[in-house]
């Protein structure tokens, strides 16, 4: 009878037993299965934005930049030569424009703005009342290899009082990857800047 008793208990110890160890392999599969459910959640959340235009929120998704490296290398040499060439005959004008250029670039693009400002460039802007503005025709950009090596073709357009001047402009550098900031949202930076062609390719007058 007593054998009987102590067989039941060990039979109730080993179920007792296997149930828990049950448990616990099942629990530790709902933990695993909800850290891993969390994760993808997350990641997903993490590749969606949202955009707000016209007063809506329209949901978007962010990507790789390395799918994006041309696009947004394109519109930086964009963004700094629209910056670097837009000027009016207002200093305050001058001095926001070249500002926002050289965020973009290194001391190759600071260079041509000093010795243009000591060639006295600017302030004929300013006295003659000449505006000028800058058309883009293509920028090519070599993403194969590192730094990126870009090519900008335009068209500046130097408006004065009687006549409007056109002229070709082609420039080349390299960009480099720095850290994205508000001055330098695509975060590249500008470097051995030079102009290939700047010559006049015509005169129209104005009245």
């Amino acid at each position: 009878m007593m054998f009987t008793k102590i067989d039941n208990l060990e039979t109730a110890f080993r179920h007792v037993k296997t149930f828990t160890m049950v448990v616990v392999a099942a629990s530790a599969l709902v933990s695993v299965f909800a850290l891993y459910q969390s994760y993808t959640t997350v990641h997903r959340l993490q590749d969606k934005i949202y955009v707000l235009a016209n007063g809506k929120a329209i949901e978007a998704y962010a990507s790789d930049r390395r799918d994006n490296i041309a696009v947004e290398a394109r519109d930086h040499v964009r963004n700094f030569h629209h910056y670097f060439f837009t000027l009016d005959p207002d200093d305050k004008v001058i001095r926001e424009n070249v500002a926002k250029a050289l965020y973009l670039a290194d001391n190759s693009a600071k260079r041509v703005y000093d010795d243009l400002k000591e060639g006295g460039y600017y302030s004929g802007i300013i006295s003659g009342n000449i505006s000028q503005g800058i058309t883009m025709d293509s920028i090519v950009v070599r993403v194969e290899n590192y730094p990126y090596y870009f090519r900008c073709y335009a068209k500046q357009q130097i408006v004065r009082p009687t006549s409007i001047l056109k002229r070709n402009l082609i420039t080349e550098g390299n960009l480099r990857n720095v850290s994205r900031s508000d001055n330098n949202p695509h975060g590249f930076l500008i470097e051995r800047w030079r102009t290939l062609d700047n010559k006049d390719i015509g005169t129209e007058n104005r009245y």
